[in-house]
C-alpha cells in the first residue's frame, strides 16, 4: 500500500489539464493507496456551504470517494484557499480535518505536516487574514451564506490571489525559509516535514540528525507529490502529456 501527498492544484474547472490529470492520477490510485494526504489548496476555492454550490468539483469528489471505499483513509490539511471544509469532507468522505499543522507518524517516521502558509512569520498582514478567516463568526456566516454570494466571494479571491503569485515569490526566499523551518524541527527530534503552500518543488535532507525536508511543489503546471516507501520521502513528478 501507497502513502501520497498532494497540495496546490488549485483546481477551477473540469476542462482545464491540470483537472483532468488529477482526475486521472487519483483514478489509477484506487484499490492501492493507503493514505492520502491532501495539503492544502486541492481547490483554487473551496468554503464548505451546506448547499455544495461548487458543483464544478463534483468529479474530484466523485473520485476521493472512491479512494475512501477503497480501502483509503483520506487526511485533509485545509490551506488558505480551501477551509471551513463542511460537511462533505467530514461525513460523505469522512475525512480527518487538520485546521493547522500536524504530527504525523507515518511507517515509523515522525513528520511535520502542514500546509505552509504558517512557515513565514514574517508575513505578518497575512497571518491576521488567516486568523480573521478562520473564526467561529465566519464558519457560522458560511453556513447562512445564499448560492450566490459564495461564487462572488470565489471570484473575487481568485482574481487576488492569481495576481499575487509572481509578487509573493519574488518578495520571499521560499527556500531560506523552508530550510530555516525545517532545523527548527531538527531540534525537536522530527524525521521529516512536508509542506505545501509554496508552490516550490524541493527534495533536500538535513544531516545532524537526519531530517528529510519534502516541499511539494504544485499541481497547477509542475504536476510533483510526494511518496513515502520504505520509510523514505520522496519527490516525484506526474507525466503531463494532455488528456484527451
Amino acid at each position: 500500500m501507497r502513502t501520497i501527498f498532494i497540495a496546490d492544484a488549485h483546481l477551477v474547472s473540469p476542462g482545464d489539464n491540470n483537472y483532468r490529470l488529477l482526475l486521472r492520477f487519483l483514478s489509477e490510485l484506487e484499490g492501492e493507496l493507503d493514505t492520502l494526504y491532501i495539503l492544502g489548496d486541492l481547490f483554487d476555492f473551496w468554503l464548505g456551504f451546506p448547499s455544495q454550490p461548487f458543483t464544478e468539483y463534483d468529479a474530484v469528489i466523485d473520485v476521493l470517494e472512491r479512494l475512501v471505499h477503497r480501502g483509503c483513509n483520506l487526511v485533509y490539511f485545509e490551506g488558505n484557499h480551501d477551509f471551513h471544509l463542511g460537511a462533505v469532507f467530514s461525513q460523505r468522505l469522512k475525512a480527518r480535518i487538520h485546521t493547522g499543522p500536524s504530527t504525523e507518524f507515518v511507517q515509523g517516521k515522525r513528520l511535520y505536516l502542514c500546509h505552509g502558509d504558517q512557515i513565514n512569520n514574517n508575513d505578518r498582514l497575512y497571518r491576521l487574514l488567516r486568523f480573521l478567516l478562520r473564526t467561529r463568526l465566519v464558519a457560522a456566516a458560511v453556513r447562512r451564506f445564499p448560492p450566490l454570494w459564495a461564487q462572488k466571494i470565489r471570484e473575487r479571491l481568485q482574481k487576488r490571489s492569481q495576481a499575487g503569485y509572481g509578487v509573493n515569490s519574488a518578495r520571499w526566499d521560499y527556500r531560506r525559509i523552508i530550510l530555516d523551518f525545517a532545523r527548527s524541527l531538527q531540534k525537536k527530534g522530527y524525521d521529516g516535514l512536508v509542506t505545501g503552500h509554496f508552490h516550490l518543488a524541493l527534495r533536500e535532507e538535513l544531516t545532524a540528525p537526519p531530517l528529510a525536508v519534502l516541499s511539494l511543489g504544485d499541481w497547477m503546471e509542475q504536476f510533483t507529490y510526494g511518496e513515502m516507501i520504505n520509510g523514505e520521502l520522496r519527490l516525484k513528478r506526474y507525466a503531463t502529456h494532455p488528456v484527451t
